[in-house]
This record gives structure tokens, C-alpha cells and sequence, in this order.
């Protein structure tokens, strides 16, 4: 499973891309798959920061997820100030992790800070995608927002998740099409499809996918991304 092959998974991407659900279900299908591990989940999307999963931190704290949010986070003080917390994914190897990074490019420059620490620790980062959203609605803008977002990292992508919805109107065949759209952009950038997201209660006939993997997910964070 996609989510449990590293230490460290970084999930980056454009405005409603759905970062954070992504990172709050990839945490909770960690536990279940490891229920013993020590895991964290950080929000670090310094740019404008307001945790936006704060709704979500009662059902990360039941499964045993040590949640780090931003300095001031959740008050009207905006101030880019990583947490210290998020430290101890690389100096306590007994810990896995996800970084939700926000904020787009400038959120991605927060990577750029963090790259010997990075480069020092087993890390992939991973690039949501939702083609139902602007900027990334088809194969040439997801590869100028992979070029971007990677550049401003300083890393390379090393694979699409593809997070195409429309909230409760999303269709298998929704998800179907943005994934094919995903896999036109990564003839592009290089850049792999690695896995799609479907919502719980989403019916999903065999063969409708072509992704690697499939992540069921639950709706924790009650936003319209």
C-alpha cells in the first residue's frame, strides 16, 4: 500500500485539490494497517494558517495520531511559523508520518527549508490532483502546476493521487475521467499515477479504474474544497 512504503509521505497540490482529506484518511488507513506504530499527521500550510481538519482532531486522537498544527493555528494571527513538533518525524525513527503541505507554490517553499532534512529521511512526496478543479482541469495545466509546484519545492513529484470530485455529487465515472486525464499528464511531466481516491458509498464497478490502488475514503473535514 502506497501509504505505508515510506516514513514520511508529503501530500502537495493545488488549491482544492483536497489535500487534507487525503492526509487524514491516509493516517487513519496507517493505523489500521499498523496499529501499534507511532504515527503524525502535520499541518503545514504556514501560508494561511487556519488547521482546516481541527474538525477532524477528536477522530485523530481516538485512533492514536499525533496531530501537529501550525503556531497560531485556529486564531487571527497569521504568522508563517513552522510547529516544532513536526521535528520528531526526523529525529525519532519510530515514527511515520504525513505532511499536508497548503498554500500551493508558496506553501510548497516550506519544503524548500526542509530539504536536508528531507533528503536525510526515507520521504516520497505526492501531488493531488482534483480535474473538476480550475488550474488542473486538464493534462497541459496539471503538468505547468507539477512544473510549478515542483520548482518551488526544490524536489521532484514522484507521483499523482488522483482526488477528482465534486463532493456528494461525485460519480465512479467522475473519477474515471480525471484519472484519465492524470495519466495524459504524466505521458508529460514523468510523474506517475499512484493511486485514485473514491469516497465511501461511491459503487465501483471492476475494471472502472486503472490505478494501482484504490484509497476509500470518509468525509472528516466538512468543507467545500
Amino acid at each position: 500500500m502506497f501509504y505505508l512504503d515510506h516514513r514520511l509521505c508529503i501530500i502537495i497540490g493545488a488549491y482544492g485539490s483536497g489535500k487534507s482529506e487525503i492526509a487524514v484518511n491516509m493516517s487513519l488507513a496507517q493505523r489500521k494497517a499498523m496499529p501499534d506504530k507511532k504515527l503524525l499527521i502535520a499541518d503545514l500550510d504556514i501560508v494561511n494558517p487556519f488547521y482546516r481538519s481541527s474538525d477532524c482532531a477528536s477522530v485523530l486522537e481516538k485512533a492514536g495520531i499525533r496531530l501537529v498544527t501550525p503556531l497560531y493555528a485556529g486564531s487571527n494571527v497569521d504568522a508563517p511559523v513552522l510547529p516544532p513538533d513536526m521535528y520528531v518525524i526526523f529525529d525519532d525513527e519510530s515514527y511515520q508520518g504525513i505532511f499536508d503541505i497548503g498554500g500551493e507554490d508558496m506553501g510548497a517553499l516550506v519544503l524548500g527549508s526542509l530539504k536536508q532534512r528531507i533528503e536525510n529521511t526515507d520521504a516520497v512526496i505526492y501531488m493531488a490532483v482534483n480535474t473538476l478543479r480550475p488550474f488542473t482541469s486538464d493534462p497541459e495545466q496539471i503538468a505547468i502546476m507539477t512544473n510549478e509546484l515542483s520548482a518551488a519545492a526544490g524536489f521532484k513529484i514522484d507521483g499523482y493521487i488522483n482526488n477528482t470530485n465534486l463532493l456528494e455529487e461525485t460519480t465512479a465515472g467522475m473519477v474515471a475521467e480525471g484519472e484519465n486525464r492524470i495519466l495524459e499528464a504524466s505521458v508529460i511531466t514523468g510523474v506517475p499515477l499512484i493511486a485514485s481516491c473514491v469516497m465511501e458509498g461511491i459503487e465501483l464497478p471492476e475494471g472502472t479504474l486503472k490505478s494501482p490502488e484504490i484509497l476509500r475514503m470518509s468525509r472528516n473535514i466538512r468543507y467545500a474544497y
